[in-house]
């Protein structure tokens, strides 16, 4: 029951909140209704006061003229403003356009103050001057507006086939039964060039469907002259492309190309204008060429040439013209007149019958010869007569033409010739033609001409020598002003016949006027790079040429042509103009007699596209819907007619039944957004809409109705769909999408949006999300796109309810980045001014940089100022702060999307203000900064380097804030090309303690550098600087280059060296010890500049080898006697130098550490020995000096000797000898050398394995030596031969050791002998044994032995005895 009571409460609230809901629509729709009530009431109260509002017709747009082609439709329209409303007659040629006296020719519209008349499909009939009419009561006001119907002469042209169009009424073409449909691509615009470039046309045929042989009728037009191939014209076709390539452009060649496509279906045609400039003259201020050079009237005699005159001058008048003649087959040109003549046209004599020939004209003014015209078709010199009997109408190429003629069969005097007349009269020449004489018989015809003075009688025949054949004749050298009459006599083999009558006086002289002026110029705007210009025709112009026009920039005072062809129309589109410049223009025409008069200058006029009507919208959906009025959204027509879209109009209708009724307005001003609700609808009721877009122009054409709307009140939670999609900033990988939120927001507020997306040509499945989190802002840029890929987006709003309706799907746009696309750049001027800078080249005179930031239009110009010039824009930050952080995009209308954005973070913008910083207080930047540094001869050097000056960059030098300059004492200089500047000073003087400052200045960047010289810093440097300055003097004699030094070699040696420059022969090197000089045996000297002496340790003078070049000092060991001051003394002429080497005290302790270093690193790895009183340690070293200390550590500890443990030297070797080892003598044991420096270990470990094998070594040593101590020996006492006289007594005694007390025994000549009276032999206390004989005689000489023996060993002594006799002895001692 609870329950149910909640849920019938929960239903009653919301049934009262859905009616509170419909209560605030109803009366907020009242309150709409209300006040469009009363701006219709104002607009009505306005309308009946006459005095405020009315006022005459005024047209806002004026009519404008067109050119079109045959069976094409034309639509003229105008913008009339006035009240009353005007009422609107059009007129044809002053006669009032009758719409229902011709049905469906004509179509008239007037809606919205824009009227409009449309011509269907226009003939040669409708070519008119067309009057607009509107009339009030206020008064009367007419526009005008000229109609040109144009068509190919081809189409009338017999030789040309007829034009054959597909028509659904005629079915398919038998031939194939199909319908080909041509389309021409890829088109060639207008296009200019210069004379003598080369220049190719081509368009792009795609022809369906197509068939692989079957190939349409390509044709190529001039001027609707049909063009063929020459050397001047090559034409190709491809299959799909026809191309035209003009090889060497003339004058001749301008004009409106048109390429025409023929199928058996129809042609297709396309046309664009060349225009060819003049060259280059060859002389400055030369005229440009003559064009259009041909040959009229070829006789066998003379030929008339015919040309027209250039645009150009180049600012001095034409003074005249000189043909040029050129055999056919030869390069060799001939000057035809001496005096330049200035008629366009001459007859060339003096030519050879029957040869052909090519002319050219130059053109001459006061600055010299313009370039030579193109060359003429070639044209042969032969009578007429003779050339209609030839075959063919072209030349022959050379030769002579052999002229033959038919006897008559009668001889009869030929009568007179007939119709005799002056066709042409100029100052240079008269040409007369006649009709020869009735009758039979006027084979071999000829004709003399005769003159005759007016006022005289005297007739003088022209051509005395040959008669003419043909009815035609030049005469030459004929006075000026002079009158004279002409006729003409027939002659054959007969004779010659009777006069003809003469002609009336004719006078010598130009009979051709030059044209007047053209009338009143008017031009109108075209295009972006065109305009279009009409005049008046020059009035009673006898043969007429054309016309030249030309253009200027308003106050430029500069010309230009806009054609170098005569054109013969007074209509004219001049091309390659720049875009928003305001040009006047003005014409003259041109016949053979020269060029007239400029007409009167045109108003100015803008170079800028003509506009349109826009057309109409589409895409109409509904974004909100209550009882009475639906909110309607559209899309932007894609043709906006070339001006801002000011506006829409909506129209609506009801359908009842499946029936439309009629239209009805909505709204009767303009909406700008593409948004609006329409009011007064009917609930339950539905209804169609359609759109229409008005710019300047005026209202296009309507919408195509849109869906069937039900008008009933929208009650759905979520949010309605959002509207006014746009793209921009479309990329290869991204583009950024906008839109505006939903106008139906549901039951709550909307909170975020959705972002779909899939591929244009995707299935409804293949939609997908970009973003998974829903976002607040109503833009989003799209990433990782796929290049050239076309992709569709729609949006989705969301409030706390859910995600509502989706919006309108976006048209297909490719991922491709545009050529030419530029970005957004942002710049720090000279001043610090950060700015965006966005440039565009598709802009276009009507087109408007549109900056946002965050994607919404910028109003507030107090932070951000645009400056927009051509086609580039720039946003300009007037105080940068955290409050401009943002995306700053910008827009450019009336192009193709082009747009950019910029991303303005707080880092990016903290590292702009720092380069703004920089920029406002420019710093020259330094490579380094000042210092200074001591040079040759003690000079000191200022410098530092700047990283890039200009020309104008100076420096100034300051010393204690006094400006330094040029002079004796201060040696400036600045190279501004590496930027290095320096100040050098020969000397410092106390007066120099100070700081020196180096102050730049490069236009407004400065920078400076100080460096502060006082108390000891100035001390040092100046004392250095004094020191150098005596080096150098020092160096100018004998000087040491090192100074006096030691070196210590592996072996131990001490060599004290110096390294000397600047000697000669006679330069003496001393050396002293102590004061002292040191004296040696060799002879002083020195190797490649090295002095030196050695002190090593020798075992003897004898062992000193001879040391070239050197001198070397010698003692058997280094020792404290070694210490004491060395000195050397260089000497000659140019002066002394002096060395000194202190090895005392500390000096000597260095040099001694240095030995002890090498000795230290000279030593074996300490080894471990056994001996019979215990363990040695030891190591060798190269060379021991008694000086040398060593410490023994055992375990880390310096060890403490004792009777037990002792160290000492025996030669090389440093030994630690362990006497009764025991196992705490086990441990690790080093040898420390001290050589001052941190010293050097060596250690060894006396444990384990190795002092087991030591100490059982030691025990066998310990029990050998007992042995050998204890075994039976001789210590010594016999001698090795005794030499006794006969009879006399032999006492010998020796020691005996040995324990036990050894066995003594005695031995003659190895046999043992006994003790008796003779041989006494004793061994007392066990240590002396004695040998006696008491008497000697020869018996007792031999060998005698003693031999001791003990348990521990054996021993014996040897001695021999040698008895003599004296007698002997004195025997053989004489």
């Amino acid at each position: 029951m609870a329950r149910r009571d909640l849920f019938t409460s929960g239903l009653e609230m919301e049934r009262s909140e859905l009616i509170s809901r419909k209560q605030t629509m109803r009366e907020s729709a009242e309150r709409i209704s209300l006040n469009k009530r009363i701006h219709e009431h104002g607009e009505h109260f306005k309308r009946m006061n006459e005095d405020s509002l009315m006022h005459p017709p005024e047209f806002v747009i004026k009519p404008r003229s067109h050119t079109v082609w045959e069976k094409q439709c034309v639509r003229l329209h105008c913008t009339v403003s006035g009240w009353p409303d005007p009422r609107v007659v059009w007129y044809k040629n002053n006669v009032t356009i009758d719409p229902l006296a011709n049905p469906g020719k004509y179509k008239l519209e007037s809606r919205y103050s824009v009227h409009s008349l449309e011509i269907n499909r226009c003939d040669f009939d409708d070519t008119a001057q067309y009057r607009v009419s509107a009339m009030n009561s206020k008064g009367e006001l007419s526009a005008f507006a000229s109609v040109v119907v144009k068509r190919f002469k081809g189409e009338i042209d017999e030789s040309l086939p007829a034009p054959r169009r597909a028509s659904t009424e005629d079915g398919p073409v038998s031939e194939y039964g199909i319908t080909f449909q041509t389309h021409i691509v890829d088109r060639f615009g207008v296009s200019f060039g210069r004379e003598g470039e080369t220049m190719s046309l081509g368009c792009t045929v795609i022809i369906y469907p197509s068939l692989h042989r079957y190939q349409p009728e390509i044709q190529w037009y001039r001027n609707d002259a049909l063009l063929s191939p020459s050397k001047w014209n090559h034409m190709h076709w491809s299959g799909d492309r026809a191309t035209l390539t003009l090889t060497h452009l003339n004058k001749e060649d301008e004009g409106l190309y048109t390429l025409r496509v023929t199928t058996k279906s129809g042609y297709e045609t396309y046309s664009a204008y060349v225009f060819v400039r003049d060259s280059d003259a060859e002389v400055e201020g030369a005229p440009g060429a003559p064009l259009d050079v041909r040959c009229l009237d070829a006789n066998k005699d003379y030929i008339i040439v015919t040309w027209k005159q250039p645009a150009i001058d180049r600012g001095s008048s034409i003074l005249g013209y000189f043909v040029d003649r050129c055999e056919v087959g030869t390069n060799h040109w001939i000057q035809c007149n001496d005096t330049p003549v200035k008629f366009a046209r001459f007859p060339v004599t003096g030519l050879v019958e029957g040869r052909s020939y090519t002319f050219r004209v130059r053109a001459v003014n006061k600055s010299g010869m313009s370039r030579p015209s193109r060359v003429s078709e070639p044209v042969a010199a032969m009578d007429p007569a003779d050339r209609a009997r030839m075959r063919g109408t072209s030349a022959p190429w050379t030769g002579q033409i052999i002229v033959t003629e038919e006897e008559p069969a009668e001889s009869i005097v030929p009568g007179r010739p007939l119709e005799l007349q002056v066709t042409e009269a100029t100052k240079n020449y008269v040409v007369l033609s006649w009709k020869p004489p009735g009758g039979k018989c006027l084979e071999g015809v000829m004709y003399y001409v005769e003159k005759c003075v007016s006022g005289t009688d005297s007739w003088q025949r022209v051509n005395t020598e040959i008669p003419v054949k043909s009815p035609r004749f030049a005469l030459f050298d004929l006075a000026e002003g002079k009158s004279y009459s002409f006729r003409v006599r027939c002659c054959n083999s007969a004779g010659v016949g009777e006069p003809s009558d003469p002609t009336e006086a004719t006078t010598v002289g130009d009979k051709l006027d030059i044209p007047s002026a053209p009338g009143k110029v008017v031009p109108t705007r075209n295009t972006d790079t065109s305009v279009v210009v009409s005049w008046e025709a020059s009035r009673e112009a006898k043969e007429l040429v054309g016309y030249y026009i030309e253009g200027s920039i308003v106050n430029s005072n500069v010309w230009e042509p806009c054609n170098n062809k005569p054109v013969n129309a007074t209509r004219f589109i001049c091309h390659g103009l720049m875009t928003g410049e305001i040009y006047v223009f003005r014409v003259r025409a041109v016949n053979a007699a020269g060029l007239s008069q400029f007409s009167q200058e045109s108003e100015p006029v803008e170079v800028k596209a003509a506009i349109a009507s826009p057309a109409p919208p589409y895409g109409i959906s509904v974004l909100e819907c209550v009882r009475d009025s639906m909110v309607l959204a559209w899309k932007q027509p894609t043709f906006i007619g070339g001006a801002d879209i000011t506006g829409y109009f909506v129209d609506y209708r009801e359908v009842i039944d499946g029936v439309p009724g009629k239209w009805h307005e909505a709204n009767i001003r303009a909406v700008s957004e593409r948004a609006y609700r329409v009011s007064d609808l009917k609930e339950n009721r539905k209804y169609q809409f359609q759109v229409r877009a008005a710019n300047m122009a005026g209202v296009g054409i309507p919408s195509l109705p849109s869906d069937t709307f039900l008008c009933e009140e929208w009650t759905i939670a979520v949010p309605g769909p959002p509207h006014d999609l746009q793209i921009r900033e479309v990329r290869s990988d991204s583009l950024v999408l906008l839109w505006k939120p939903p106008v139906y927001q549901g039951r709550d507020p909307v909170n975020g949006f959705y972002v779909d997306i899939k591929e244009a040509d995707a299935p409804e499945e293949a939609w997908r999300g970009v973003n998974n989190k829903a976002t607040e802002k109503t833009y989003l840029k799209i990433k990782n796109l796929k290049e050239t890929e076309m992709y569709v987006f729609r949006v989705r709003a969301q409030n706390k309810a859910g995600v509502g309706k989706t919006s309108d799907v976006t048209e297909p746009v490719p991922a491709l980045t545009k050529p030419g696309t530029k970005e957004i750049l942002v710049d720090v001027d000279d001043d610090g001014i950060i700015s965006l800078n966005f440039e565009c080249c598709d802009v276009t005179a009507d087109s408007k940089f549109v900056w946002s930031k965050n994607y919404e239009e910028m109003t507030d110009s107090s932070r951000l100022t645009v400056e927009t010039k051509g086609n580039k824009s720039k946003a300009v930050f007037q105080t940068p702060g955290e409050e401009d952080i943002g995306i700053y995009s910008c827009l450019v209308t009336h192009t193709d999307g082009a747009s950019s954005s910029y991303t303005l973070s707080e880092e990016e913008l903290k590292r702009l203000l720092e380069i703004s910083h920089d920029h406002k207080f420019p710093i020259i930047p330094l490579k380094s900064e000042l210092a200074v540094e001591l040079l040759e001869k003690g000079r000191v050097r200022f410098w530092l380097q700047a990283e890039k000056m200009s020309a104008s960059g100076k420096v100034d030098y300051v010393f204690n804030d006094n400006a330094l300059s040029q002079g004796e004492k201060y040696k400036m200089n600045f190279d501004k090309n590496t930027g290095v500047i320096e100040m050098i000073m020969e000397s410092l003087t106390p007066a120099d303690e100070g700081t020196f400052t180096f102050q730049l200045q490069d236009g407004k960047a400065t920078n400076q550098s100080s460096l502060v010289l006082i108390g000891d810093v100035f001390k040092e440097l100046q004392k250095e600087s004094e020191f150098q300055r005596k080096e150098w003097f020092r160096k100018q004699g004998p000087h040491f280059i090192e100074y006096l030094g030691y070196e210590v070699t592996p072996e131990c040696c001490v060599l004290l060296k110096c390294k000397v420059g600047n000697m000669k022969k006679e330069t003496s090197a001393l050396w002293y010890k102590d004061g002292r000089e040191i004296k040696a045996d060799e002879h002083l000297g020195f190797t490649e500049g090295v002095l030196k002496l050695e002190i090593a340790q020798r075992d003897s003078p004898a062992d000193t080898a001879d040391y070239a070049d050197s001198l070397i000092w010698r003692r058997l060991k280094i020792s404290k006697k070694d210490s004491g001051v060395y000195k050397v003394v260089l000497k000659d002429d140019r002066g002394t130098d002096t060395s000194t080497l202190n090895l005392i005290d500390q000096g000597f302790k260095d040099l001694m550490n240095e030995v002890f270093s090498f000795i230290a690193n000279s030593s074996t790895p300490l080894k471990i020995t056994s001996t019979e009183t215990g363990i040695r340690l030891y190591t060798f070293v190269s060379y021991y000096n008694d000086l040398l200390q060593v410490t023994w550590h055992y375990k880390d500890s310096a060890i403490s000797f004792s009777d037990r443990i002792k160290s000492g030297v025996v030669g090389e070797q440093l030994w630690l000898q362990i006497t009764e080892p025991t196992e705490k003598d086990m441990g690790k044991y080093a040898i420390e050398f001290n050589d001052g420096k941190g010293g050097l270990r060596r250690t060894v470990e006396l444990s384990g394995q190795a002092f087991d094998d030591a100490f059982a070594e030691f025990q066998r040593l310990k029990a050998a030596a007992i042995a050998e101590r204890s075994r039976a020996r001789v210590a010594g006492g016999l001698p090795d031969v005794v030499t006794i006289q006969e009879g006399k007594a032999l006492n010998l005694t020796c020691n005996i050791s040995g324990d036990p007390i050894p066995e003594v025994t005695w031995l003659k000549n190895d046999r043992e002998i006994t003790s008796d009276d003779h041989c006494i032999l004793k061994f007392e206390s066990g240590k002396f044994a004695s040998f006696t004989i008491t008497a000697v005689n020869t018996a007792d000489s031999g060998k005698y032995s003693i031999l001791v023996k003990n348990k521990y060993g054996t021993e014996s002594g040897d001695f021999t005895v040698s008895v003599f006799i004296p007698e002997e002895a004195g025997g053989k001692k004489k």
